[in-house]
């Protein structure tokens, strides 16, 4: 199952932005420019607090204000507040663009946290393009793209969809040999069925007896891809019809914990997904990490039962954190400077080790596969030894393809002849 053709291929202005500034109110520039300095540091948050995709970009809100508090509290950015600018597009694509460039040309923030699916990040990035703005991005994505504007923190193929494949394909997984949605190596293409629905879709009847029939003779699981609400129809239709995780498992890459709250979870224990964070770690900093927001949830009025954490909500975080600590490392908010500052750099985390790529600026860390649980959480049934580089491209589908962004770096490249040939000249 799927949305979107984005994730089809999944296994394949300056820092101030001031012109024209002389005499007003009788301060010259420079006594505009301190002023300026000494005022809050501007943020976006841009996430669909309505439509479609609220129930899973809300959350992210509040980890993202969390985090902010709490650097606020601790004294600031540069001696400076931080100052969140909310938006909501509403789960409108193009709603994302008018509001990301409403962001950088009117607000002037210095970063923006935002995005859940591929089509709104695809719809934002020429505007951080055009405009040198800095996009954090906290969820998973198909990869095949590496922009000099943006940090990807969520995982890449490598981080989520990949060892979740060869998972089911190993005896602890199932052996599984039959495959609902999509392509996999090794797998011929009579063992594959794909169907694809659009945002919002709701009735998931038909779709799911074709799963059934598809997976009669055994072998068989579904990789899940859907986002946001439809992903309650869905797994409420695999219950109706009798789909159950012991015999045709449904591994999901846009499914967790905040979004299983909204379901009767009973008839979907050991149904699996793929994540670098479960709500259920039980390391000292996740726990911590837990309470603060059940915290912070309390304060804001938020129902315990809502009060959970999930894989993006930790990206998000986390990428507050990164923006936080490259902006006093570069003693700017000038996103040049701050990309500089950015590479390399890591933050504590629920799960240990968690830093920004040198070259690519996506992040490393851990993979966990998890089994539904009765209780709404995860159980961890696997999970790698340590943490995990991210590949924006997929090895299967380009072997020879990297990004580098780091000194002398232009971005994407393919190695040929042993060098590097960037896609920037190419396509100059």
């Amino acid at each position: 199952m799927t949305q979107g053709h984005t994730r089809r291929d999944f296994l394949k202005a300056s820092a101030l932005g001031i012109a024209g500034a002389g005499i007003a109110g009788g301060l010259s520039f420079p006594a505009i420019l301190r002023a300026q300095e000494k005022g809050p540091i501007k943020v976006g948050i841009l996430h669909s607090l309505s439509g479609t995709m609220a129930i899973s970009e809300a959350p992210i809100k509040e980890i993202v204000l969390m985090a902010i508090d709490e650097i606020n509290k601790a004294g600031g950015v540069l001696g400076r507040k931080v100052a969140p600018m909310v938006e909501d597009p509403a789960s409108n694509w193009d709603l994302f663009a008018e509001k990301s460039k409403k962001l950088l040309l009117q607000d002037k923030v210095a970063a923006v946290f935002g995005c859940w699916t591929s089509v709104s990040r695809k719809s934002v990035l020429p505007v951080f393009e055009k405009n040198n703005g800095l996009l954090f991005y906290p969820v998973q994505y198909e990869g095949e793209e590496c922009s000099k504007n943006v940090i990807y923190t969520g995982a890449t193929i490598n981080q989520q969809a990949t060892p979740a494949i060869d998972y089911l394909m190993s005896p602890e997984g199932g052996g599984k040999r039959k495959f609902y949605l999509t392509k996999v190596k090794k797998v011929p293409e009579s063992a594959i069925a794909e169907e694809y629905t659009p945002f919002h879709h709701q009735d998931y009847q038909t779709v799911v007896g074709k799963i059934k029939s598809f997976s009669a003779a055994g072998d068989a699981a579904v990789i899940n891809t859907i986002n946001g609400d439809s992903n309650v129809p869905f797994f409420k239709e695999l219950a109706n019809q009798g789909v159950t995780a012991d015999r045709t498992p449904t591994m999901s890459f846009s499914f967790a914990e905040v979004e299983l709250q909204t379901l009767d979870v009973k008839p979907l224990v050991g149904h699996l997904a793929s994540w670098n964070y479960f709500m259920s770690l039980k390391t000292p900093e996740n726990l911590k990490w837990v309470k603060a927001y059940k915290e912070w949830a309390k304060q804001r009025g938020i129902p315990d039962k809502q009060a959970v954490t999930d894989d993006p909500m930790m990206h998000a975080y986390l990428h507050v954190k990164l923006w936080a600590k490259a902006v006093s490392k570069a003693e700017s908010t000038d996103v040049d400077r701050v990309l500089k500052a950015l590479e390399g750099l890591d933050v504590p985390s629920p799960v240990g080790k968690y830093k920004v790529d040198e070259q690519n600026h996506h992040t490393w860390k851990p993979v966990y596969i998890g089994k539904i649980r009765a209780d709404g959480q995860f159980e961890v049934a696997w999970k790698t030894k340590g943490w995990v580089r991210p590949e924006p491209w997929s090895t299967v589908t380009y072997p020879s393809r990297g990004c580098d962004w780091s000194k002398g770096g232009k971005g994407t490249y393919d190695t040929v002849g042993g060098k590097r040939v960037w896609l920037s000249e190419k396509q100059s």
